[in-house]
């Protein structure tokens, strides 16, 4: 049976916090989506932490192992695509990255809440943004309570959980799968 060339993908984390799902749009973020999918059919996520949860913000991973041991990218980091018209609106999922422009690579996040002061609004690297790249689809339950986790300091980051949280295991989709 083919897939829907129209369908989006759709990626899951199995987390120790329980399944979050999330529909991928390669429409408005081709480069983006692309980088992430190589990650996910790679295994780079699995056994990785949420680093970073901020209550009434953001909830972060693709970095760092149990322990706050990094993993650095497999892949060059990527264009960033935040003038793609997206905004980071409540159970959207974005790329993080550093100050530079075209510094993301791995790491994501999703949106607690809506957080339009991570929108693109200009050129200079402090107005341009965080690509939007999709939704969660299934999962905010579980998004919403890792961001309500205790959190302390550790290796010099700060707002992680005190408890980590694994992505025990991340997988896209297929066509036969419960989406």
């Amino acid at each position: 049976m083919s897939q829907n060339p129209k369908a989006k993908p759709v990626v899951h984390l199995e987390t120790s916090r329980g399944r979050i799902s999330l529909e991928l749009w390669p429409e408005v973020a081709p480069i983006t989506v692309e980088n992430f999918l190589t990650y996910v059919r790679e295994g780079f996520y699995d056994g990785l932490i949420f680093h970073r949860v901020v209550p009434m913000f953001v909830v972060q991973a693709g970095g760092f192992e149990p322990g706050m041991v990094y993993r650095s990218p497999t892949h060059p980091t990527i264009a960033n695509e935040a003038a793609n018209g997206q905004k980071n609106r409540r159970g959207t999922v974005a790329m993080a990255r550093a100050l530079p422009i075209d510094s993301a690579a791995a790491q994501f996040f999703f949106n607690v809440v809506d957080n339009p002061q991570l929108d693109h609004k200009g050129s200079d690297p402090r107005e341009y943004g965080y690509a939007v790249f999709g939704q969660v689809k299934e999962g905010m339950p579980v998004v919403e309570t890792m961001s309500m986790l205790p959190r302390e300091t550790r290796a010099g980051h700060s707002n992680v959980p005190q408890e980590d949280v694994l992505i025990e295991r991340a997988w896209v989709a297929t066509s036969g799968e419960s989406q």
